[in-house]
């Protein structure tokens, strides 16, 4: 409600010093002060600290006027703000004292007396002037202001009690002000509320209104002094435990010192850290990291979670082999022997591991040694990596990265992520404790790329003798010189294996086993390897040569003889259980003792004086582990009787005991690969698990357009191939008058390669297709016991291949007597050991003439 200039109410101020007439001391016009902080409510005394040039020229122009001035709270935060910038509500003060300041701002101290609302402009800015309409309290209902006045003073009272900013003062003013209106007025400004919510309060002029809006943000306050209580207590009680903890820790420390007993385990450890740390003598950028991390392991408490995190850092720190200079300590001689005892055969493998042994010798310095064994899965990668770490008297390392698609399996995770931990390379050299350790990573062809990182790339690194010698693994963040390991990787193809990854690594290749290599490893490592397996005695089991042979070619004809080595354990597995069947029947085995035998015997046994009653749970306890122990005395006894009467038989195994415990044969003589009717030839192939052959099949049938049709999951090259074949076939054909031009409009032919469920490719099999197609134009059937293998160009040229080791291999194991090779590859002859060509007649060619002269 607005106020003219001739209303009688009076004014008073907090503490109600005086009353005067509103006609004599309210002027209708005032001079506006702009302020940016909270609004001032009337009946206050407070200081106006006054900086801003143009609202000094309005306090100078007030004091040679009235001494009356507006005060509005702005709106917002505009550098030169108008009346449209200001709220339409403020508080009118009657300026008391001004006192200048050096800088020239003005310091007054003003009383606030009544609310107003501007009513029009009179001067925008420069000064802001107004006509005003003074705001009259609307008192409500008596009863209920007193109530609630009653309850803003008891309110009010708790929260001053548990804030320490309420000064005595404040309170006794708040008990001293006698008007309903004047105390919501008071409380809202000394409470800690948003600025729009005290001018919300300022413009509200019903008091009844008023004081329920105060009302209400005093409870806000009590609740968010009872939160801040809380926190405060917790923090007040874990402060405690810490001091109460520390002093105890201090007294306990003091204790041991005057005992000459060990001290704690933080600073046991923390000696250990340090000493070893001064030991390697860091320089640079490792001494200064290292040094800090165990400044801060020092400082930290052991509940701390960064603890563990810094403690794990500083052990992988101590335990890694900073300061080892790698001596190259062993006997050409001594490692040939080792070799040899390892392995049998793979003769040229050998050699090459021999030269590579020699150079390291000669040079007395391991920098730089990579090689890759490459090999179908069996052939024993893995095996001849250890036993170049044993023929070297080096430490044995190995992980496999087959699967991987996380950089941090090589490269360490970050210190950041919760159990981090560092990459394989530190991680073998921390188990290892040497600094020239033989490094096996198998499976190096099987690995992904993903968002994680490439595996392959941060090998790179590991295995670039330029960059090795600076390591940085991510865990670890220090540079680590890892040239002086020795770095042997395995894979099943070099296809899938990243170029620069092939380009810092020695290939050697390890081809499949022919039959009579797999009978006398089989005699030499895995039947007396097995036999130690199963329990059995050196010699217990003898196999005939033909038993060896059978195995060999119908249960594991692959390339490596992991699938021989089962098929020999499964022999023993059931030819032990035959016998302890038979033992059994003769000499049925005693009961095995049960929890109700225990308790008889327990029950048996004489009582004992002034022993202490036991709980049922720990009687329980003691049932169960009296138990255990009698079930293992049962278990040992039962197994010596068995051993005992195995000790003095021995087993011969031939042909009619392998068939009977290993069953049908796995591969027989109907599964060997023969071209017996016309259309039909025998190809070479080599895949990632050795070599094979392949029969490829064709026929014709009628048809409106001709054409060729491929089967068998042929790849994008065999099916190029492919075309190419049938195009000169065709011409052939032709040529030769087998079939005239109009048979190939008429007709398709089908092309097969049986299997269909494997993928195929590969540009090796041109010459195959090409015999296949000119066998059925002719419809005559090639040699028995012939194989090939060669790429066929469109002018009839024949194209060198890879793999032929390997395509031998296979060859041999599915009896094949004569095989057509490539002209260009006769130099490949030599890398193939001599046992494994003996019986093979190799025919080169040139020219797809001369293979179709030889074929048929």
């Amino acid at each position: 409600m607005s106020k003219d200039k001739n209303s009688n109410k009076q004014k008073s101020n907090s503490n109600n010093t005086f009353s005067l007439p509103a006609e004599q001391i309210l002027p209708n016009k005032l001079y506006i002060v702009p302020i940016s902080g909270r609004p001032i409510f009337p009946g206050i005394f407070t200081p106006l600290m006054i900086n801003n040039q143009e609202d000094t020229k309005v306090i100078e122009k007030a004091c040679e006027g009235d001494n009356y001035i507006g005060i509005v709270m702005l709106k917002n935060d505009a550098e030169k703000p108008t009346l449209a910038d200001v709220h339409d509500v403020g508080t009118v003060a009657r300026i008391i004292k001004k006192i200048n300041l050096p800088d020239g701002g003005i310091n007054v101290f003003v009383s606030t007396l009544e609310r107003f609302k501007i009513r029009k402009a009179l001067s925008a800015s420069n000064p802001m002037v107004a006509a005003v309409d003074y705001l009259e309290d609307q008192e409500d209902d008596t009863f209920e202001v007193k109530a609630l006045t009653r309850a803003l003073i008891s309110e009010m009272k708790e929260v001053s009690e548990n804030n320490p900013m309420f000064s005595e003062e404040m309170r006794l003013n708040m008990v001293n002000i006698d008007h309903p209106g004047k105390i919501a007025d008071f409380i809202a400004s000394i409470l800690n509320i948003d600025k729009d919510e005290q001018q919300k309060v300022l413009e509200t002029t019903s008091v009844r209104d008023r004081m329920q809006q105060v009302l209400i943000y005093i409870k806000k306050e009590q609740e968010i002094l009872r939160v801040q209580k809380k926190i405060q207590n917790e923090l007040n009680d874990r402060v405690e435990k810490n001091q109460r903890d520390y002093f105890l820790r201090e007294e306990l420390k003091a204790i041991q010192e005057e005992l000459g007993i060990a001290s704690d385990p933080k600073s046991s450890d923390y000696q250990k850290f340090k000493a070893k740390i001064d030991s390697f003598n860091f320089t640079g950028e490792v001494k200064e990291t290292v040094y800090s991390e165990l400044e801060k392991f020092q400082l930290l408490d052991p509940h701390d979670p960064e603890y563990n995190t810094v403690r794990n850092y500083l052990d992988l720190i101590i335990n890694l082999p900073w300061n080892e200079k790698p001596v190259e300590q062993f006997n050409l001689q001594e490692a040939e022997k080792i070799l040899d005892e390892d392995h049998y055969g793979l003769e040229d493998v050998k050699k090459r591991i021999m030269e590579y042994l020699a150079v390291r010798k000669l040079k007395h310095d391991g920098k730089g040694s990579v090689l890759i064994l490459v090999g179908p899965p069996g052939v024993g990668k893995t095996s001849i990596g250890r036993s170049i770490a044993r023929a070297m008297n080096k430490k044995f390392y190995r992980f496999s990265v087959g699967g991987e698609h996380d950089e941090a399996k090589i490269k360490g995770f970050r210190r950041t992520y919760v159990a981090a931990m560092p990459g394989q390379i530190l991680e073998g050299l921390k188990i290892t404790k040497s600094a020239s350790p033989v490094f096996m990573i198998d499976e190096i062809d099987k690995m992904n790329a993903s968002h994680q990182g490439d595996p392959s790339a941060a090998l790179l690194e590991v295995l670039d003798p330029e960059q090795n010698v600076s390591f940085r693994d991510t865990y670890l963040d220090l540079p680590f010189d890892v040239s002086n390991v020795f770095f042997i990787l395995t894979a099943n193809t070099l296809d899938t294996i990243p170029q620069p990854l092939l380009d810092r690594a020695e290939i050697i290749e390890l081809s499949g086993y022919i039959d009579q290599e797999k009978i006398e490893i089989a005699k030499k490592y895995l039947l007396p390897k097995t036999l130690k397996k199963n329990g059995l005695k050196k010699n217990q089991v003898k196999l005939t040569k033909n038993a060896y042979a059978l195995i060999a070619t119908e249960y594991a004809r692959e390339a490596g003889v992991r699938n021989y080595e089962k098929c020999l354990d499964k022999i023993c597995r059931k030819l032990i259980r035959e016998q302890v069947n038979e033992y059994e029947k003769q000499n049925p085995p005693a009961p095995c003792p049960t929890i109700s035998d225990i308790k008889k015997k327990k029950a048996a046994s004489l009582p004992v004086q002034n022993e202490k009653k036991l709980s049922k749970e720990e009687e329980q306890e003691m049932n169960e582990r009296l138990l255990k122990e009698e079930q293992e005395k049962y278990a040992a006894e039962e197994s010596k009787k068995i051993s005992s009467a195995f000790a003095d038989k021995s087993f011969n195994i031939d042909i009619p005991e392998v068939r009977k415990y290993l069953g049908k044969a796995v591969f027989d003589e109907s599964q060997i690969k023969t071209a017996s009717v016309p259309g039909t030839a025998i190809g070479l192939a080599w895949t990632s698990m050795g070599g094979d052959t392949l029969i490829l099949e064709s026929i014709s049938f009628e048809s409106e357009k001709g054409g060729l049709q491929l089967t068998g999951q042929m790849g994008d090259v065999m099916k190029e191939s492919a075309q190419i074949a049938i195009n000169w076939a065709k011409q052939y054909a032709i040529s030769n008058k087998y079939r005239d031009s109009q048979w190939f409009e008429k007709n398709t032919v089908h092309l097969h390669i049986p299997e269909g469920a494997t993928p195929k490719d590969g540009p090796s099999a041109g010459i195959t297709m090409a015999t296949t197609f000119v066998s059925l134009f002719s419809g005559r059937k090639i040699k028995p016991n012939l194989a090939m293998t060669g790429e066929l160009s469109l002018t009839g040229q024949v194209l060198p291949i890879g793999g032929l080791r390997e395509k031998t291999v296979a060859a041999k194991r599915n009896k094949i007597k004569t095989i057509i090779i490539p002209s260009a590859n006769q130099r490949d002859l030599d890398e193939i050991p001599e046992h494994v060509k003996q019986g093979i007649k190799f025919i080169p060619v040139s020219r797809v003439e001369e293979v179709m002269k030889l074929v048929f």
